[in-house]
């Protein structure tokens, strides 16, 4: 068993070696909590979901962690008179929480707030300084910023030379001795909530974007750590920045880098900047949540996603054709909860997975044992329908995606419940009619059932019905 990871900053998939088989450890860039999250944002999340239940299989044990930047200029710029900064934060984080819970993420290990570790953050700032890789400005300004010239590794994420850089915009310019160094700590200003200051050494202010993760990473995971990871426009100049001021430090950081692709609207990435980006509250509020996953989980990881009305259709068909096929076999076996062991795993779905988290591949291998399963059921092989079913229900258990598992599966949807007596009513009055000997009758009511998109199975223990799919 080798599980391998595309390593963004050696540019090539790596054999994943941890520091400690028995504790994987990741760190996760979080959201910066200025506006409720969209749907990117939960694409970007699912990923790590992913990748963390996948590590857990094979080794065990994961300490994850996901942080919240709960104190940043957008923050700032988004509060209100009648609500402060940090009610604002609050607010969102619970959004963003509600969003990935939704969709069956996981909550991390730790969840830590920036401003829960302002004293960790001074403290790198200071061993900069001392080392003679930070500098506070000599404008009084309070700013202190991290010296880029004096780390000669520094682009080395992005494979980008300084003088090739743009500036840094994060801070005043004025009081930098180059253009492309970028804020450790941020002066107070008059004009700024007066809540949103810390005293330091170098005078009233609140830390910069990049320290806060670097110093997150370190308090609750160590100076070394497995692995790093976020949106593939992270890394630059967030994950550069970071990968710099913590090396320069002395820390090891992490040793491996690891960056989710975008979802896109017409080839942009989805953006709240550009004002192309889809709530993911609305998309939860409109659609069954775990169909939303199935689509954001599809498409290989790394790769762009770009949604559209058939990325949900074809995600809701998927996942009934899987619901259909699990249903057939637990009647056919008497009704029974069939009982699965990790071994029932097919050895193509754990390569497909080993294989820098190939879930599509692995989504391929599920649907190819549903089929050899439905086909068995035809055959009237119930033992090897059950074997299908027991590796297909540790397979979507793996991926989350256990359609038996859902409120419409286990009777607690309304609308589902409904539509069940429904449709009970109908093949009732249908068996009716074929006592009867009214086939007229019978076939009328088959037809209205299959113009609504419902399949029939007569089997020896009654009718069945599901949605085509």
């Amino acid at each position: 068993m080798t599980v391998r990871l595309y390593d963004t900053r050696a540019q090539q998939l790596r054999d994943f070696v941890p520091l400690d088989p028995e504790n994987i450890t990741m760190y996760v860039c979080g959201p910066t909590v200025q506006s409720g999250p969209h749907i990117g944002h939960v694409r970007a999340a699912l990923s790590f979901d992913l990748l963390r239940r996948w590590l857990t299989h094979r080794y065990g044990r994961v300490t994850f962690v996901r942080n919240v930047t709960d104190i940043d200029d957008k923050v700032l710029a988004n509060a209100s008179d009648t609500e402060q900064w940090w009610a604002l934060a609050y607010r969102m984080e619970q959004e963003f929480t509600a969003a990935y819970a939704g969709v069956g993420i996981l909550p991390p290990t730790y969840e830590p707030r920036a401003t829960a570790s302002i004293p960790q953050m001074q403290e790198i700032i200071a061993t900069l300084i001392e080392r003679g890789h930070a500098y506070p400005a000599a404008d009084a300004s309070g700013d202190v910023y991290f010296d880029v010239r004096s780390w000669p590794e520094y682009g080395s994420l992005t494979n980008q030379s300084v003088d090739a850089m743009e500036a840094a915009e994060d801070a005043d310019p004025r009081g930098k001795r180059n253009p492309q160094d970028f804020a450790l700590w941020k002066g107070a200003k008059d004009d700024e909530q007066a809540d949103a200051v810390w005293r330091s050494p170098w005078g009233a202010g609140r830390p910069g974007w990049h320290i806060e993760c670097s110093a997150m990473s370190k308090r609750y995971l160590g100076a070394e750590f497995d692995i790093h990871g976020g949106g593939l426009d992270l890394r630059f100049p967030h994950h550069e920045n970071e990968l710099a001021q913590s090396t320069a430090a002395g820390d090891g950081f992490a040793r491996y880098w690891v960056h989710n692709g975008l979802v896109t609207v017409d080839g942009q990435k989805m953006s709240k900047s550009i004002g192309n980006f889809t709530l993911a509250a609305d998309v939860l509020a409109e659609r069954d949540p775990l169909v939303v996953r199935y689509a954001l989980a599809a498409a290989h990881y790394r790769s762009s996603l770009d949604l559209s009305e058939s990325s949900w259709t074809e995600a809701e068909a998927a996942l009934g054709r899987i619901r259909t096929f699990m249903a057939r076999v637990i009647r056919a076996a008497g009704g029974s909860h069939v009982r699965f062991v990790y071994s029932d795993m097919p050895s193509s779905f754990a390569a497909a997975m080993d294989d820098d988290l190939g879930v599509p591949q692995a989504l391929a291998v599920l649907h190819e044992t549903v089929r050899d399963g439905n086909a068995a059921l035809d055959a009237g092989d119930t033992d090897a329908a059950v074997m299908a079913l027991r590796a297909v229900s540790v397979m979507v258990m793996v991926l989350g995606i256990d359609p038996l598992a859902d409120t419409g599966a286990s009777g607690g949807d309304a609308t589902a419940s409904a539509l069940d007596t429904l449709v009970q009513t109908m093949i009732t009055q249908r068996a009716q009619a074929r006592a009867d000997k009214d086939w007229a009758a019978a076939d009328r009511i088959r037809d209205a059932i299959a113009a609504a998109g419902i399949t029939l199975e007569d089997t020896p223990a009654g009718t069945h019905w599901s949605i085509d799919g």
